[in-house]
């Protein structure tokens, strides 16, 4: 068994719930020295040691491991994929980097996408496209991160949505009832079944909620849930924002939407109840949707948030994307990295829902890395409701490391221990390093190609070796 150093992690363990070391140490039951030592990678974390941690603060053994620092190392390599190329740097050398001093390495993630943007702005600019100053990244990119940081679980907001979910008494095939009385009683908020364009619109002056008469009870439980969030709930959301985006600001708004719709989700699927079941059958999807009464992607994204300390689900990376490769929605609770730039790999399997609407795909996947995640997709439609109008098709993903997959039953029947069966992934094209590919569809950074005329290669962007 290999030995755990995680004395960055531990210190800031130590640090967030604003303990002394002789505070942490009492706990542990360990001298002060001793946990000085583990604090700076003298000794390592030892099982009683660590198994105390897991009881007392409630972190995921995961949390002490090098997986911590995979997303981070991840972020790194596609940030500065040129200049680690030109400087030689090593992916050991970055995850030392990652594991010792991460916030050394969230500076220079932050300097290389700055880069990158500036980069990005030139070249606009040259084809007379620049569009003046802005933010180094969008508001929505800024959400993203926001979610991500946090695992996509918000703890305070999903414990207060469980106790409202009890205190007006949420059940399943009783939702929108429920709603619609909280609304009414407490708010003195009345519903109207047309809201024009609009999927909902609530109009303030006369406390009126216009739902589409096109929604389905699952989407119109969501909305009037994620209303009763933002009727309820304000001061939580203005104060969970504001940790980090200024009041005012458009990405502090952007932020109190999505904490609304989390709240909405932890609302109409309470926590302890959602995850039982989800543990009952399986993971099962479709089963839990049958139970729930909700659409399959409401489901899924609840299934990505269930970390809550001492009550732990399956965490799942969380995914949505169109036919064109473009990601709408991603969210994670692993180690698994979605690119920024790039596009998406084509091997993975959400590209082949699209092929079998209604089918879910199971697919073993390998990152570079080494880390395998077993991934579900399955393919989803949205309609207007007219002959003829335009809909949304998207393909919904759901993804764990390969250590949980055995909690799943769509692990029944595959050789989880076969690491040659999975498919070979990466983050996008751009910035993957599986040189070989034969399904590359963008020459791979900082490397020299091999440009031969006489010659041609199943591999489209053969690189260029050290004897050329």
């Amino acid at each position: 068994m290999s030995k755990t150093y995680a004395g960055v992690r531990l210190r800031r363990l130590r640090e967030e719930r604003r303990m002394s070391q002789a505070e942490l140490a009492r706990v542990l039951g360990i001298s002060p020295s001793y946990l000085n030592q583990m604090e700076h990678d003298s000794r390592p974390l030892t099982v009683p040691v660590l198994l105390r941690l897991t009881e007392t603060f409630g972190v995921d053994p995961g949390f002490f491991s090098e997986r911590d620092t995979s997303r981070l190392v991840a972020d790194l390599r596609e940030a500065l994929a040129g200049e680690l190329a030109e400087s030689r740097i090593s992916a050991a050398d970055l995850t030392e980097l990652a594991s010792r001093l991460p916030g050394v390495a969230r500076t220079l993630l932050d300097l290389g996408r700055r880069n990158q943007l500036l980069g990005e702005r030139l070249a606009g600019a040259t084809d007379g496209r620049g569009t003046g100053p802005e933010q180094p990244r969008s508001p929505h990119e800024e959400i993203r991160d926001f979610f991500y940081r946090r695992q996509n679980y918000l703890h305070d907001t999903d414990l207060a949505a469980e106790e409202l979910a009890h205190e007006i008494g949420i059940r399943p095939g009783e939702v929108v009832r429920a709603l619609a009385a909280r609304l009414a009683g407490r708010h003195d908020v009345r519903l109207d079944g047309e809201s024009g364009d609009h999927l909902h619109h609530y109009d303030q002056p006369t406390r009126t909620l216009h739902l589409s008469t096109r929604l389905r009870p699952g989407q119109r439980a969501f909305r009037m849930a994620t209303q009763l969030a933002l009727l309820e709930y304000g001061d939580g959301l203005d104060r969970q924002a504001a940790e980090d985006f200024p009041p005012g600001s458009p990405a502090h708004a952007l932020a109190r939407i999505g904490i609304a719709h989390y709240f909405a989700a932890a609302l109409i699927l309470p926590y302890s109840a959602f995850h039982a079941a989800a543990e009952e059958v399986r993971y099962d999807i479709e089963r839990l949707t049958d139970r729930f009464g909700l659409g399959y992607e409401t489901v899924c994204h609840r299934l990505s948030t269930l970390q809550r300390p001492r009550l732990r689900g399956v965490p799942f990376s969380f995914v949505r994307v169109d036919r064109a490769g473009n990601l709408s929605k991603r969210q994670s609770a692993t180690g698994f990295h979605f690119s920024r730039a790039g596009g998406t790999c084509p091997l993975w399997n959400v590209y082949e829902a699209f092929a079998a609407p209604g089918r879910i795909h199971v697919q073993i996947a390998e990152m570079p890395d080494g880390q395998r995640y077993l991934w579900t997709a399955r393919a989803v439609t949205r309609h207007r409701g007219g002959w003829g109008e335009p809909g949304k098709t998207y393909a919904i993903g759901l993804g764990c490391e390969i250590r949980h997959a055995h909690r799943l039953v769509y692990s029944d029947g595959l050789d989880l221990t076969n690491a040659s069966a999975a498919t070979p992934i990466g983050m996008g094209c751009r910035v993957c390093e599986r040189l070989d590919c034969p399904q590359r569809a963008a020459p791979p950074l900082g490397h020299p190609l091999r440009i031969d005329q006489h010659t041609s290669t199943f591999v489209p962007y053969p690189v260029a070796g050290p004897e050329t």
